[in-house]
């Protein structure tokens, strides 16, 4: 295939994502919407043009994408394929009501089902995480199609396969009753327009996650609503509360969130002590610091034993380190106000640095004359990184004064989809380039590839795209962010959005200081280059232990090293 036609394709799908946002911008202004009606058709449209990797066989007529399914309904509610009315909110103050609250294991927002037919899912995160549910609920519709074609025949009659499924679901699955497992795989193969075969490996995976219902159970419902939207006229409806319209872009959670922080630094009498701010997992710090004294297991390798305490039958060992780690210097604030965004203060004065690995290179002479604070916040998503870095740097404000935070390095470590090599390997961006705008943010990155060449791992540095969703990404518009001038190394969704806060805090509004050291870094959670390695294939496991620890580590020695 020539490199004209790899322009051409990659024009069209980005083509396709600016008119997704435009269709998505206009829908929640509206208010509301039916998928299948002429405003979600557009959307059904454009994903199919646009062909995300993530979402795999989305284009084709028959084969149902199964491992796109997956990774959609662990980020949905539970139930979700059984509701015809999905309502998106703020938060309303159901989280004080008697419903009870589902939370999806992999994208933390509180969802009620209010009763059979309605689900409400709250939008507390910007406007990156409305859009992204809402891609994966058209993928959904798209797929609930295939589903409803599959199950009938050239008359429009419905199969035996399916009178036979609703039978399993209905009669046997939903009461506990035992039935072949082996004519039912048979039956839902058909459904599915997938071999056999791929229909038990998918069982399995589903099987495998308690906070996802049976496959047998999803492919009935979804295609349920399907012939009763087509037969019954009984539309499916996705709508949007009038709070959450109100408050989208006003920064509603970042403030309150921010304010809790500064507040209880304001009360500690901190906020003239350097600060150094890390955007990470809530544990990799917390586990530098005190795994090895908590545990008391001083002869074991750092890695190995984070290796150790990512296990999930290891909750007992974590809750260990924890409980040492508050009583050693370290204070948690599980967040109330929305953002979803747990956050760590360490105060290393109160560290015992005889108890620390060897990996972690100690000033003793520096940290006692310093007495550096190192605030640990959680991911954030998308535009919502903008938000609360922004509220977080700015000055604190009390009794009509405006105290400045002494912010003295600001670390962004995440995960973020590779260009060129593989999972586990590491990304030093140059600069971050906002998909879809003109926005570009180059930046004095305190790290360089030489930082991490000893690693064993591979360090790829350049340029890196902040993305409007990962789920809307394709194979043409990354070769071409890889291939062009551009020289892309990764991609992800936050890195544009911190960089436009500190450049605003640091350049124009002066509320920090000019020469704040900035270190980004990333690992490979996926290649979305590459069949089989994309985000809907997995994650990566134990295999993140060894970048996640050695950028940690890299960013604390900076830290604290300093002579």
């Amino acid at each position: 295939m020539s490199q004209a036609t790899h322009r051409t394709r990659a024009q069209e799908s980005r083509a396709a994502i600016e008119r997704l946002y435009v269709a998505m911008r206009h829908l929640f202004i509206r208010g509301v919407y039916k998928p299948l009606g002429v405003s979600g058709q557009a959307m059904i449209d454009n994903l199919k043009i646009l062909r995300p990797e993530i979402y795999g066989d989305i284009t084709d007529p028959e084969r149902v994408e199964l491992e796109g399914l997956l990774y959609v309904f662990q980020r949905l509610p539970k139930g979700i394929e059984e509701c015809r009315y999905i309502r998106l909110i703020s938060r309303e103050g159901f989280e004080n009501s008697d419903f009870e609250v589902i939370v999806p294991p992999k994208r933390r927002r509180n969802c009620y089902r209010i009763d059979q037919e309605q689900m409400f899912i709250e939008m507390t995160r910007g406007r990156s995480d409305i859009y992204d549910i809402l891609t994966h609920l058209t993928f959904l519709y798209i797929e609930a199609e295939k589903i409803r074609n599959n199950s009938e025949d050239q008359k429009e009659k419905k199969r035996r396969e399916w009178k036979q499924l609703e039978e399993i679901v209905l009669n046997k699955e939903d009461t506990d009753q035992d039935f072949d497992r082996e004519v039912a795989f048979t039956y839902l193969s058909t459904l599915l327009g997938r071999t056999y075969e791929e229909t038990v490996e998918a069982f399995r995976r589903f099987s495998a996650d308690p906070n996802v219902n049976s496959i047998f159970h999803i492919t009935y419902w979804l295609g349920r609503l399907s012939f009763e939207e087509l037969e019954d006229k009984n539309d499916r409806e996705i709508s949007f509360s009038s709070a959450l319209r109100e408050r989208v872009g006003h920064h509603h959670y970042g403030e309150q969130w921010a304010n809790n922080i500064k507040s209880f630094l304001y009360e500690k009498n901190w906020l003239n002590r350097p600060i150094h701010i890390i955007s990470a997992n809530p544990h990799s710090v917390m586990n530098c610091f005190y795994a090895k004294a908590a545990l008391q297991k001083s002869n074991e390798d750092l890695e190995d034993l984070a290796r150790e305490l990512s296990q999930e039958n290891n909750s007992e060992l974590r809750r260990k380190v924890r409980k040492y780690a508050l009583q050693n210097g370290m204070y948690q604030f599980d967040d109330t106000s929305g953002t979803n965004i747990t956050v760590q203060l360490f105060d290393t004065t109160q560290i015992d640095s005889t108890s620390l690995p060897p990996d972690i290179q100690w000033n003793e002479a520096f940290i006692k004359e310093q007495q550096p604070i190192i605030l640990v916040m959680d991911y954030a998503f998308g535009e919502q990184a903008y938000e609360t870095m922004d509220e977080l740097i700015r000055p604190y404000e009390i009794n009509q004064q405006e105290y400045l935070l002494n912010i003295t390095s600001i670390s962004i470590m995440g995960k973020a989809g590779i260009l060129e090599g593989g999972k586990g390997d590491i990304m030093v961006p140059t600069a971050h380039i906002f998909e879809g705008t003109a926005d570009n943010y180059p930046l004095e990155n305190d790290f360089t590839k030489a930082d991490f060449i000893d690693s064993g791992l591979g360090v790829y540095e350049g340029p890196m795209i902040s993305v409007l969703g990962t789920s809307l990404q394709n194979k043409e518009i990354l070769r071409y962010f890889l291939n062009s001038s551009w020289r892309a190394v990764g991609l992800e969704m936050e890195g544009a959005h911190y960089q436009k806060a500190i450049q605003a805090a640091s350049k124009i509004r002066k509320s920090i200081r000019s020469d704040v050291k900035l270190r980004y870094a990333y690992y490979a959670s996926d290649n979305p280059l590459i069949s089989g390695h994309t985000l809907a294939s997995g994650s990566l496991g134990l295999d993140g232990v060894k970048p996640t620890y050695l950028i940690t580590l890299k960013i604390l020695n900076k830290i604290l090293s300093k002579i």
